[in-house]
């Protein structure tokens, strides 16, 4: 058989076993690319400590340090969109057109604030959930630069749960 007729008579499970195959090939390339990244030497031993953990560790690893530093992975992604809110407030002197909903507290009914919160922010329950847990320890934002009229909305739903809220 010659190599085109081969071709033709492959099974389309082959075909893409084949084509996820040489997609591998091309992430590993990658990889080796960024690999060859210099690292300073006195993080070497850490860098290279990381790169045998597993997915889940590195998981477990980042929930680790957020609760040690007492930090989110997922702030620095948040915060400059925080910045233009907070100018554009300090120049308007009337009432503000755009407001941070903040979470004070939780209050009796915690299903119906976790309930409240994925449908305020659109995120999924287990989310929903560790931003509701994370009131315990201090005020947590759940929607940021937010329009006069959503904000209100917002802050009578959550209410409405149960919840304590302020618009800030």
């Amino acid at each position: 058989m010659t190599e085109e007729k081969k071709e033709e008579t492959k099974k389309p499970a082959e075909k893409k076993a084949e084509k996820e195959e040489k997609t591998s090939k091309e992430e590993d390339k990658s990889v080796e690319k960024e690999e060859k990244k210099e690292v300073p030497k006195k993080f070497e031993e850490l860098v290279k400590s990381i790169e045998n953990l597993s997915v889940l560790e590195l998981s477990e690893l980042v929930k680790v340090l957020e609760e040690r530093f007492g930090v989110s992975a997922a702030a620095p992604a948040a915060a400059p969109a925080a910045a233009p809110a907070a100018a554009e407030g300090g120049e308007d002197s009337g009432e503000k057109s755009e407001y941070n909903i903040e979470l004070k507290d939780v209050g009796d009914k915690k299903i119906e604030t976790i309930k409240a919160v994925r449908t305020i922010t659109g995120k999924g329950l287990k989310e929903a959930k560790d931003l509701v847990d994370a009131v315990a320890g201090g005020p947590q934002v759940v929607k940021e630069a937010v329009p006069a009229e959503e904000a209100k909305e917002a802050e009578k739903t959550l209410k409405e749960a149960g919840a304590v809220v302020e618009l800030k």
